[in-house]
């Protein structure tokens, strides 16, 4: 946590997170020297034309960009003829989740591992030539915007006049002051924190962005989840009691008492950090709507502890574990196994990887049966 890191320009994570997470934005020449990206754009478009992958299409007329109906976005997946007809300049191509099928994705969102793992969300790249982008805007969330292939112009402003474009199809900000602009040259990359207005535009043909994107969920949407947690698995049917009821003469009235009591029942739920620790460990290792496991197919218990231990095991790309003061989650699934276990678990958790050497350890026989379990899911697979 103290090691200078050329990835944060020479600042250890704890500098940066302690002067620049959340607070302001910091440009880092050279990030990545020598990179140039994962993907040509070729690949990029193929991606998107898998229906398993999220991915956009949006264009723009620059004449009326500040009109809603000089938008246009289509959702993926595509086909060949939807690159076909584009426009030379003033489009772009966003693909989403790529660190869930490609390796090298995953292990650049790996290089960010200082910021908890429940944080991270993905890694998305965008496409674009000429001219393209997705106009000024703003994210609720911390973003590192590496520059993969082409060059990229990053407008910036801590604005607070956040009006957006009536009737358009994308939250694009009516009004932008720049305050700040960079244009950076592949390896080069740009953190933001939430809420800062930007606004990036390709300055040459061929132009690929990596976003490593993190999670930000609203207070509602955790609520809303914890409360659907409590139903199914936390708080008992408590039924409405009230034995000391007194008549009343206004009846459509909301009794004071029936507030009182309602509010004894609520506070009830459980709000300790027992309870939820091993809720955000469920919540932040639940797979995405779209996502899908391919099952793997079926061994024997023996014929799968030789392959381990041969081989070693890695997660699928899609598959996210986290844990809480023991309490191990995979996919959304609590682990049920021995606490002895827990090292070995901890080194999954993080490294997404059990060498050869780790399956041939004696721990990891009170682990063979759930690891074979999520084998057969889909959500591991033979190292080779």
């Amino acid at each position: 946590m103290h090691q200078a890191l050329t990835l944060l320009n020479g600042l250890s994570p704890a500098q940066f997170m302690a002067d620049y997470w959340q607070k302001k934005p910091l440009l880092i020449r050279g990030a990545i020297p020598g990179f140039e990206g994962l993907l040509t754009p070729s690949e990029l478009a193929g991606l998107a034309c898998e229906a398993e992958v999220p991915a956009r299409l949006i264009q723009f007329d620059s004449e009326r960009m500040n009109q809603g109906d000089g938008w246009q976005v289509r959702q993926g997946p595509f086909d060949d003829e939807d690159f076909t007809s584009l426009p030379a300049r003033d489009w772009t191509l966003l693909v989403q989740g790529v660190n869930h099928v490609l390796p090298e994705a995953q292990a650049l969102l790996s290089q960010f591992s200082f910021v908890p793992n429940a944080r991270l969300d993905d890694v998305m790249v965008s496409y674009a030539p000429t001219g393209g982008g997705v106009g000024p805007h703003i994210d609720s969330y911390d973003v590192f915007l590496l520059q993969g292939a082409g060059h990229r112009r990053w407008r910036i402003s801590q604005q607070t006049d956040l009006r957006l474009i009536a009737d358009a199809p994308l939250r694009i900000l009516s009004h932008f002051e720049c305050e700040q602009e960079w244009v950076l040259a592949p390896g080069d990359m740009l953190y933001l924190p939430p809420n800062v207005a930007h606004w990036g535009i390709a300055e040459d043909d061929d132009c690929m962005t990596y976003s490593i994107g993190f999670r930000a969920p609203a207070a509602r949407e955790l609520a809303i989840e914890f409360l659907e947690a409590c139903r199914q698995e936390m708080l008992p049917d408590e039924l409405y009691r009230d034995p000391e009821l007194q008549p009343v003469q206004d009846a459509a009235a909301i009794d004071p008492q029936m507030v009182s009591q309602v509010a004894g029942m609520l506070r009830r739920l459980p709000w300790e950090a027992e309870q939820l620790g091993p809720f955000l460990a469920k919540y932040f290792s639940e797979p995405k709507a779209y996502v899908v496991f391919s099952p793997n197919r079926k061994l024997s218990a023996e014929k799968f502890l030789q392959r381990a231990q041969q081989s070693g095991l890695v997660m699928d790309l899609q598959t996210q574990m986290l844990h809480w003061q023991g309490q191990y989650f995979i996919n959304g699934e609590r682990v049920s196994v021995s606490a002895e276990a827990g090292p070995l678990l901890n080194t999954f958790a993080n490294q997404r990887l059990l060498t050869a050497a780790d399956c041939q350890t004696a721990a990891i026989h009170p682990l063979l049966p759930w690891l074979q379990g999520i084998y057969l899911s889909g959500y591991v697979h033979f190292s080779d």
